[in-house]
């Protein structure tokens, strides 16, 4: 049928040679293994009515789990994880009955989908473990009794980083916990990743004052360095499951690049346009598809554009919708429940359903854009053929230079190792945080270095200085007055949500810096498919008020940066200097533009307060002479700036473990901080990330991608292959991509080496610790 479908499309009066790419991913069998030893009957009997058998990964994860190890399972999406350590839980706590289980999800959605399962698994098992979610939609009246009588307990790290401050009340469940079961752990990168390292240590910490030591599961898709990121992520050692014994169809993978449709072959088909006629496609010939886009925006734009095709095809357009964070829960689990149930031909959605939740086998997965990491890529497209059936996997390119690099280039992705999982342990601001988190909770002593080896006595000098902890008889305790764990986020972003409303009725909630691309007054909010007019937005009681109103257009908000260098940690050469520090970012959205697809129709200002927020960049300062030079020669000196920031950010995911999204820029000809032509890259995420760090240790290398990038690319006067960005607040203008190379090859010829490794460590308390005081 795939086969047959590609064929079709090829055939087709609208293909224009899209296709520029197809790796044949073979089918594979099952590989079965044996337990060491036979399970409990109750056990045995759900294998035999299920009629199933082992997986050789899974009988390995399980005979590891009953030997007492702590082991992370690291194979693909869809080969049994859940099954591999659920059974092993389920024998302990048939041997044992008061022993307690902890499951840590990423997702709420992601919760429930586990928790149906458990609870199939008790009832046909006749273990009576009382599985419960424990989470911030747990109404009040029942938390007690959940503590009290659930054997296993699901939750989320934010859930958990706010219940720990109340361990007493978790005594008896603590005292008996024999297992911390931490699902797609993968997820757990970067500033989040880093964060839950140490909430993860914390619960360690409150278990040893209760007398135990759980054995730990950790479930992760295939990444390059599982047990170092299972060690990173819990302080303890593990074995490693990786041998993926699980059959799977064959799977036809097909890179789809826009076609070109200008005559100097420099601007091709909108990808979303393309998206949405490949996503009708394939609902028309009823294959079962997940699109999953970059943004929550577009998820309702190609859900919206789709529906519009299907109704001029005689298609009910009820058969697709969209999928996204910002939903209400029961309008998620609806989705969910339809998609399984086959009622839903299409769905459109954000990462939210990147994850392991059970929707059932899929024909087909559209990915609108290259997601940004190998291991986003090799999750999404595990979605379709969750058996054995034969799937299809389509990536349609952007206009931007990594989707068009491995257009070009096919044989590096699929040759491609998946990426490392980073976590920073070494982040001041993250160990500070949750150090004195840990000492609201217990005294905290010398002997817990055990649980916080990195930082932890320059972090108590510091919270010490402050007056943030004070010594005791039993130790170092918290002296704060507001909770700690209000102070301290999970990802570091703003905690302020801005509550959307229609007649009176909420129909979702939006992060603040959302709220102002999507909710401003005049703004067209998507949801589900639908479109609502923003008719005020009170930044005060944060509430924005909507009317629903079908429209067929939408809007886009523009934003200019302001970048000041706060502190400086470190300075590099000598004709080209670059560095590295701490930078104050103002965003003003200033305009908002109302589109019709692509094209801009109107364009209104904006009247909105400046964010600002703290974060980590990088900086480096363009020679005098260079400047001279081009423009004595008459050329658009800051055009080549501002292409060549552009350029960088493009190239930075192929160094440091990031979207491009992740990462602003600002160029300038006179910067008043540096008083020279400058270009700053820096983390889009308060305090940082580490991203910023990574890539001005590797600026050399950076800078020698970008100038092969510039110069390779096909067009004469810049496109979005090269030097154009998706996320310009200034619409691309003004970019001069003759200049942008000039620049590098001359900051080459000043750069001789990469060796900015050597960066002082400031330690300062953050001042959103420090409002503990006056709070």
């Amino acid at each position: 049928m795939i086969e047959e479908f590609i064929k079709r499309i090829k055939q087709s009066r609208s293909y224009k040679k899209q296709i520029v790419h197809i790796e044949e991913l073979p089918a594979r069998s099952a590989i079965f293994g044996e337990l060491e030893k036979p399970l409990p009957e109750n056990l045995q009997k759900i294998l035999l009515n299920q009629k199933i058998q082992f997986y050789s990964h899974q009988a390995q994860a399980i005979n590891q789990v009953r030997s007492g190890k702590n082991i992370v399972i690291a194979t693909p999406t869809a080969s049994g994880k859940t099954l591999a350590f659920n059974i092993p839980v389920l024998e302990a706590l048939t041997r044992d009955k008061k022993a307690t289980a902890l499951y840590i999800y990423p997702t709420k959605a992601l919760t429930n989908d586990q928790l149906k399962v458990l609870k199939e698994l008790e009832k046909e098992s006749g273990i009576k473990a009382d599985a419960n979610i424990y989470d911030g939609d747990t109404p009040q009246h029942q938390r007690t009794s959940i503590r009290e009588n659930s054997r296993i307990i699901l939750t989320n790290p934010y859930g958990l980083h706010q219940y720990l401050p109340w361990h007493y009340k978790w005594r008896p469940f603590l005292s008996n916990l024999k297992f911390i079961v931490i699902d797609e752990a993968h997820i757990y990168r970067g500033v989040f990743g880093s964060n839950v390292a140490m909430v993860i240590r914390r619960l360690l910490r409150i278990c040893n004052h209760y007398h135990t030591i759980p054995q730990i599961i950790l479930s992760s898709a295939t990444i390059a360095n599982p047990k170092e990121h299972a060690k990173r992520l819990t302080g303890k050692d593990f074995e490693i499951v990786s041998n993926d014994g699980s059959p799977r169809g064959k799977k036809a993978f097909v890179f789809w690049n826009p076609p070109f449709v200008d005559s100097t072959n420099t601007l091709r088909r909108s990808t979303h346009q393309e998206t949405k006629d490949l996503l009708t496609l394939n609902v028309l010939q009823n294959l079962q598809t997940l699109c999953f886009t970059t943004s929550r925006q577009l998820a309702e734009l190609i859900t919206r554009w789709t529906k519009e095709e299907l109704t001029t095809k005689s298609k009910p357009a009820k058969v697709v919708t969209a999928y996204r964070a910002g939903y209400l829960p029961q309008e998620r689990r609806d989705i969910e429940n339809k998609l399984k149930n086959k009622n839903l031909i299409g769905v459109v959605s954000t990462n939210a359903l990147e994850l392991g939740i059970d929707i059932g086998s899929l024909d087909s997965v559209i990915i609108s854009g290259y997601p940004g990491t190998v291991i986003s890529t090799w999750q999404q497209a595990g979605r379709a053929g969750r058996s054995n059936l034969d799937s299809l996997v389509t990536l349609v390119a952007y206009q931007n230079p990594l989707d068009q690099y491995f257009m070009k280039h096919p044989s590096d992705f699929f040759g491609r190792p998946h990426e490392q999982a980073i976590i920073d342990l070494h982040n001041r601001y993250i160990s500070l945080g949750h150090i004195m988190c840990a000492a609201s909770e217990l005294p905290i002593n010398e002997c817990d270095k055990q649980f916080f080896p990195e930082l932890f006595a320059t972090s108590i000098q510091a919270l010490e200085q402050e007056k943030l902890v004070t010594k005791t008889p039993r130790g170092w305790v918290y002296s704060g007055t507001a909770r700690t764990t209000e102070v301290v986020s999970l990802k570091n972003i703003s905690d302020k949500t801005v509550t959307v409303f229609c007649n009176g009725n909420l129909l979702e909630t939006l992060t603040l810096n959302k709220a102002y691309e999507e909710a401003h007054t005049g703004a067209v909010l998507l949801h589900q498919g639908e479109t609502y007019i923003c008719e005020s937005f009170d930044l005060d009681q944060l509430v924005a008020k909507v009317k629903q109103e079908n429209v067929n257009y939408h809007t886009e908000a523009l934003k200019d940066v302001e970048v000041t260098i706060s502190k400086t940690y470190e300075k590099s050469g000598e004709g080209a200097k670059a560095g590295l520090g701490e930078l104050l970012i103002t965003e003003i959205y200033h305009t908002y533009s109302t589109k019709t697809y692509d094209r801009v129709v109107k364009r209104t200002p904006l009247n909105l307060p400046p964010l600002t927020f703290s974060t980590v960049g990088l900086w480096f300062i363009i020679p005098d002479k260079v400047k001279e030079d081009i423009e004595g020669q008459g050329l658009d000196f800051g055009g080549g700036l501002h292409a060549v920031e552009h350029a960088m950010i493009a190239m930075s995911p192929i160094f440091a473990m990031c979207d491009r999204w992740d990462i602003g820029g600002l160029s300038t000809p006179l910067h008043p901080d540096t008083k020279k032509p400058t270009i700053f890259i820096y983390d889009g995420f308060e305090e940082g990330i580490g991203i910023s760090e990574t890539l001005y240790s590797k600026i050399r290398s950076l800078w020698e991608k970008t100038l092969e990038l510039i110069d390779n690319c096909e067009c004469r006067e810049g496109c979005p292959s090269c030097i154009y960005s998706p996320k310009c607040g200034n619409e691309n203008e003004p970019l001069d991509k003759k200049v942008a190379s000039i620049i590098l090859t001359e900051m080459l010829k000043f750069c001789a080496t990469d060796e900015y490794s050597n960066r002082e460590q400031i330690f300062d308390v953050p001042n959103r610790y420090q409002r503990t005081i006056d709070l």
